[in-house]
């Protein structure tokens, strides 16, 4: 018995200190150098299962290529409206914060409730493929437990209404 209380208050302990260094920002992680488009692409999905990616498919042999997969977002009309849009539900997405905003290009950084853990969203007005292409990954972590995937399947109903 001794043993499972000594577990029990390790365990209320662990997860204490794990609440508050989210709390301090501790787990926000760092914002990557490399965002942007470069030559028509986003940067590739993570090699864990922690990032979701419009343009996968251009990464054959990538190791998440089968988790990454998602499908960009489709609009009808002008691309510059679409994009408007999606910048709308972005800033009013809680706990997500618009970093950059191009006409064909936009950056937000969004975090979990409780830990503050920070995930990098992109979105790329394609003109070619008619589409706007995503990209969001996790900062921290080996897994993201479909968060990423979550968030923009969530973005793209709110996109598709109206």
């Amino acid at each position: 018995m001794k043993v499972l209380g000594f577990v029990a208050l390790f365990v209320l302990f662990v997860t204490l200190a794990l609440v508050l260094a989210g709390q301090l920002g501790m787990l926000r992680g760092q914002a990557p150098a490399d965002l942007g488009v470069r030559e028509g692409r986003l940067k590739p999905p993570s090699n864990t299962p922690n990032s979701v990616s419009s343009q996968a498919s251009l990464y054959p042999d990538h190791p998440q290529f089968a988790y990454a997969r998602i499908a960009p977002l489709v609009f009808t009309g002008p691309g510059e409206q679409a994009m408007d849009k999606l910048t709308g539900i972005l800033k009013a997405t809680e706990r997500c914060v618009v970093v950059t905003q191009q006409a064909d290009y936009l950056y937000a950084q969004c975090s979990t409730a409780l830990l503050h853990f920070t995930d990098d969203v992109e979105f790329w007005l394609d003109r070619t493929a008619g589409a706007i292409q995503v990209r969001s990954a996790s900062r921290l972590g080996h897994g993201d437990l479909g968060a990423n995937r979550a968030r923009v399947e969530k973005i793209r109903a709110q996109f598709t209404q109206n």
